[in-house]
């Protein structure tokens, strides 16, 4: 690839960092032909066992303040969550303003405690 002139971009408006060629002629000098433009990550993708891609900088950055971003929605989340839970538990554990007694025999529409009768003439 090293004797090979750049000349493929003629045509192309630009010259590429990666192409594809079909046909590669050998005269005094090295051109291709029947040239197209590719992406690296094209490459990596149907190609993984013969190229990969690293990663600049830039998509280093991008990829920790996403990282960052959703660990902190995450946490927020968690918060939110955990302050549900401590209200629910409380609530369970307040003492409410009613008990309810439950005698045997007597079912949910009925009234759980019974009067004694009044002693008449006492």
């Amino acid at each position: 690839s090293s004797g090979i002139n750049a000349e493929y971009g003629y045509g192309m408006g630009y010259s590429s960092d990666y192409v594809v060629y079909h046909e590669l002629i050998m005269t005094a000098r090295e051109y291709m032909q029947c040239v197209t433009s590719v992406e690296a990550e094209w490459l990596a993708e149907l190609g993984p066992m013969f190229y990969s891609v690293k990663e600049s900088i830039t998509s280093i950055e991008e990829n920790k303040a996403k990282a960052a971003e959703r660990r902190e929605q995450m946490e927020a989340e968690l918060a939110e969550a955990e302050q549900e839970l401590e209200a629910q538990r409380e609530r369970e554990l307040a003492p409410s303003s009613r008990s309810n007694i439950v005698t045997p025999g007597h079912g949910p529409g009925t009234p759980s405690v019974r009067s004694t009768p009044r002693r008449l003439g006492f």
